[in-house]
């Protein structure tokens, strides 16, 4: 190796060395005690443009309503009450939120998955058979009948579900994420509801349905 390649080498070396310090030297962790939610900027970022410090309240890291039952007059006979960045502005950045889910006699919060979070679940009332699958190529099913005070953890991106086991009485959930902004994925919505939709011969390949079927399904949605 000449002289003149023996230096650029040694050159690369030392920038490639230097960045990884560099890398290495950041701080993970907030740089700051809280970043609140300013709905009103226009600032495209990973989350929400944080408020001026100096404008900060109390009430930004305060939200009043969870003690209200939601309206579980649906078809799903559940209502989920978010607790996110968005109702609650000082959790923006901080890696956490809060639902209430209430359930209909016989009613079930629908298979979906939260594209961002961990779950963790706890049966404030009644009882809730609940369950979540594994990925490809296992896909097995976690399964279990929850009761008051019992806690269920649902894995990131798995899809999981809830449904109340008392065809006469209501259920009550409340259940932490660990994202400020979870997203939800609910299955059916998404693969017979999507916008534009699927193509119903792909569906139908996938179901191992006929295509009058995949339309119906379609419809309903």
């Amino acid at each position: 190796m000449t002289s003149v390649a023996s230096f650029f080498f040694g050159l690369m070396v030392a920038l490639s060395f230097l960045s990884l310090q560099l890398a290495l030297a950041s701080d993970p962790g907030h740089l700051q005690d809280f970043c609140v939610a300013d709905s009103t900027s226009s600032v495209l970022l990973n989350g929400v443009a944080c408020k001026n410090p100096s404008t900060v309240t109390a009430n930004d890291f305060y939200f009043r309503g969870l003690h209200v039952a939601g309206n579980t007059s649906n078809a799903q006979g559940s209502m989920v009450t978010p607790v996110f960045a968005a109702q609650l502005p000082g959790l923006n950045t901080l890696g956490i939120s809060l639902v209430r889910i209430d359930y209909a006699a016989g009613g079930q919060n629908p298979p979906h998955t939260h594209p961002r979070a961990t779950e963790i679940l706890t049966v404030l009332e009644g009882s809730l058979e609940v369950g979540f699958v594994t990925s490809n190529p296992n896909n097995n099913h976690f399964t279990k009948t929850l009761y008051k005070g019992d806690v269920f953890v649902f894995p990131s991106n798995t899809i999981h579900y809830q449904r109340n086991t008392n065809w006469k009485a209501p259920a009550v959930a409340i259940a932490a994420l660990s994202s400020q902004n979870p997203g939800a994925i609910t299955i059916a919505n998404a693969v017979f509801g999507s916008q534009p939709g699927i193509s119903a011969d792909i569906l139908a390949k996938s179901f191992s349905l006929d295509v009058a079927t995949v339309n119906y399904m379609q419809s309903k949605f």
